[in-house]
């Protein structure tokens, strides 16, 4: 997948009276927060501290909605009834669509809780309305890692990812599937590895291994203009690197 554009979104309904306690002991974020937010960004997580994909959870009423990436959709909705034994929950599709903008944000919707530059996400019965919006451009410009092209189930760990500057992990919550070695990795080491924006020069299909001095030093990932999302190696990223035809250059600031 090389664009944003092509992947939709699945919105799903997370009903019964346990709904909140039960995902509050399985993603990243702190559920609630939901009943003054709003809206929250999380991820769950494999027992090894993986990803396996990132949500927003919207409050609605006596229901939590889940925005996913369709592709996850129901990978996720099938370990959700996994983990849900005797509690009372339901897990079914909201009948909703997801619309996304940018300027002042119509009645009903939501700040993107990852960025300000991301906008405002709607949810309605009416069906999506019209998008003209770069958003590729501008998650390149922040380092916005996104579901299925950074973003990919059991490789990926969200600090490298950078979720805590996206608000998709509480530290303070306490436990949730994978909150030890998410832990770990904030306290105890130093990170040598994670996405950041790069210049580039010349196109490359996202996923090419990009080469510093001829030793693997990351992956290309979305490309925008003459910026790219880069997934380095901070030990080996340095100078002029190659992504197949591409020539990758990164500032570490």
């Amino acid at each position: 997948m090389t664009s944003e554009a092509i992947i939709g979104r699945r919105v799903l309904a997370i009903g019964g009276a346990d709904r909140a306690s039960f995902l509050q002991g399985l993603v990243t974020n702190d559920v609630n927060r939901l009943t003054q937010d709003g809206i929250l960004y999380a991820a769950l997580l494999s027992p090894q501290g993986k990803y396996l994909a990132d949500f927003f959870l919207v409050q609605d009423n006596e229901r939590i909605l889940l925005d996913v990436a369709e592709p996850l959709a129901d990978g996720l909705a099938k370990r959700l009834s996994m983990y849900r034994l005797r509690a009372d929950v339901t897990i079914e599709e909201s009948g909703l669509t997801l619309t996304r903008g940018l300027g002042v944000p119509p009645e009903g919707a939501f700040a993107d809780p990852r960025s300000p530059e991301l906008g405002w996400r709607l949810y309605t019965s009416d069906g999506p309305l019209e998008d003209c919006v770069d958003w590729d451009a501008i998650r390149v410009e922040n380092c916005i890692p996104e579901s299925c092209i950074e973003l990919v189930p059991n490789e990926t760990y969200i600090l490298e990812a950078d979720f805590e500057r996206l608000h998709g992990v509480d530290f303070r919550k306490g436990c949730y599937v994978g909150q030890e070695v998410t832990a770990r990795m904030k306290h105890k080491t130093e990170l040598r590895k994670g996405f950041v924006t790069v210049a580039v020069e010349g196109r490359a299909p996202v996923g090419t291994e990009i080469l510093a001095a001829g030793k693997p030093a990351g992956t290309l990932f979305t490309q925008s203009g003459t910026k790219a999302i880069a997934y380095l190696r901070f030990d080996r990223a340095a100078g002029e690197m190659q992504a197949g035809d591409a020539t990758v250059n990164w500032q570490n600031e």
